[in-house]
């Protein structure tokens, strides 16, 4: 074990280059851009809403029309039912001489009171006769049986006057009333049309003015882009605040993750440059003769190069909280209690938790390993016989806790442990090996990591990892 989690097999952690697969992007598939989109549905809902209204408009014109037309045909028989039953039986004189009744007159009209009958116009008369020996009242529709295509509504009521018949009808001329009704519905698709082109340009309008902070956005990514501004900086509709604030989260992510790159670059610069001048300088040093006790000491000095190395190229690996990963605690850790169990055959590991073995964390996988696998592996190493690993979840915090029932550590280096900053050969024996990848990658995560001796001796290890939500 190197220090680290993942060096069991005392390799590299890292594949050879060649070896490396690059996973290719997806290929994305095309899709209509949003005002493309909004366009599509919008102007034919708008055209399909203005030719369902237009119809509408129709069907309650012609059912308006007829209405109107049948209350004034029914009030007009009552009319000439109070005329007759007035006059009766001098009935003919009195429809002439009653100027209200000579304009009530101007619809077509029948009445026959027993054998008399009278009908005007006289060119309905063929229409209207046979219709005033039935005895039903209510409203009929007569059609010329000729080609003048005449259509008429007419009210029917039969009546008793002085024990004899009295057959009434009123009828109106459907034939102008369609017309003006067709004139007045083309009338009102030129009107429509007209308005649906205003809609349209108010449409596009609607749509240019919502999608102006996306344009500037993007204008602000180009901005970003070409390094004019270090994060996006717009007056953007609510909707886009929570993506602008998290695309500037992410950029301070990557800033922090590059400092940390060059950090660790100029770190082993300057921790490798003299160490290897040095053994430069010895190597082609010809008078001075290259004995065993040399070879031992430059052999040391480039293991401890290597430690470093390895453990400055594993950090690299480190993803961190964003990596928008999740992790299967449980199954993970019964994969490492069982390989460190063939590593360590003399110490028996055990795993102690309720949860389920689908149960997931937010945390990437590798980090994950990373944690448990450092903790299991120092335990293991200084253990007598057990190791036990404790898992459980709480709302908002996930904990490991990892106990051994070997010697412990004194109290008094219990808070040095896992410091940052401290190489690998400067922890203490034991325990302290690879604790500094375990309490940096706590760290990254915002959590705890508590060193404590049990009970019963041993070396008590807890992690503490928060929940984003929480954070």
């Amino acid at each position: 074990m190197s220090g680290a989690y993942g060096g069991l097999s005392g390799k590299m952690p890292f594949p050879p280059k060649e070896a490396r697969v690059i996973p290719s992007m997806p290929n994305a598939k095309r899709s209509l851009s949003i005002r493309a989109t909004l366009l599509l549905w919008l102007l034919p809902l708008l055209v399909v809403f203005m030719l369902v209204a237009w119809f509408i408009h129709g069907a309650l014109l012609e059912r308006m029309t007829r209405d109107f037309v049948q209350d004034r045909l029914h009030q007009e028989a009552v009319f000439l039912e109070n005329q007759i039953r007035r006059y009766y039986p001098q009935v003919d004189p009195s429809l002439s001489a009653n100027p209200y009744f000579e304009d009530v007159l101007h619809h077509a009209y029948a009445i026959r009171i027993g054998s008399r009958t009278w009908v005007s116009p006289e060119s309905l008369k063929g229409i209207i006769s046979p219709r005033l020996n039935q005895h039903a009242s209510g409203f009929i529709q007569l059609k010329s049986p000729d080609e003048s295509n005449q259509d008429y509504v007419a009210y029917r009521k039969a009546i008793i006057v002085d024990g004899n018949e009295v057959v009434l009808l009123v009828a109106e001329d459907m034939n102008v009333l369609n017309e003006s009704q067709a004139d007045l519905h083309v009338w009102t698709a030129v009107v429509a049309v007209g308005l649906l082109l205003v809609l349209f340009g108010l449409v596009l309008l609607a749509v240019y003015l919502a999608l102006k902070p996306v344009t500037q956005l993007k204008s602000s990514l180009q901005q970003l882009q070409r390094g004019e501004q270090e994060r996006l900086v717009i007056n953007a509709p609510k909707e886009f605040v929570p993506l602008i604030i998290q695309i500037n989260h992410l950029l301070n992510i990557l800033d922090q993750r590059l400092k940390r790159s060059r950090d660790a670059l100029a770190n082993l610069s300057h921790s490798f440059k003299t160490p290897i001048s040095v053994i430069q300088q010895v190597l082609e040093d010809t008078d001075r003769p290259m004995n065993d006790e040399l070879r031992i000491r430059l052999g040391r000095r480039l293991s401890e190069l290597d430690r470093q190395l390895e453990s400055e190229m594993r950090r690299s690996q480190f993803a961190g909280p964003d990596a928008g990963k999740h992790a299967r605690p449980i199954k993970q850790v019964r994969d490492l209690v069982w390989m460190l169990g063939r590593l360590y055959r003399n110490v028996n590991f055990e795993l102690d938790t309720r949860l389920e073995a689908e149960f997931s964390w937010p945390i990437e996988e590798h980090d994950f390993n990373e944690i448990v696998g450092n903790l299991l592996d120092n335990a293991g190493k200084w253990a007598k016989q057990n190791v036990v690993v404790v898992v459980e979840n709480s709302s908002m915090n996930l904990t490991i806790a990892v106990r051994d029932d070997g010697p412990g550590v004194p109290e008094s280096e219990l808070d040095t442990m896992g410091a940052r900053g401290l190489r690998l050969d400067e922890q203490m024996p034991g325990h302290g090996l690879g604790l500094a990848i375990v309490q940096d990658l706590t760290s990254r995560y915002q959590g705890a990591l508590l060193f404590a001796n049990g009970p019963g001796g041993g070396l008590s290890v807890e992690v503490h990892l928060p929940h984003p939500q929480s954070r």
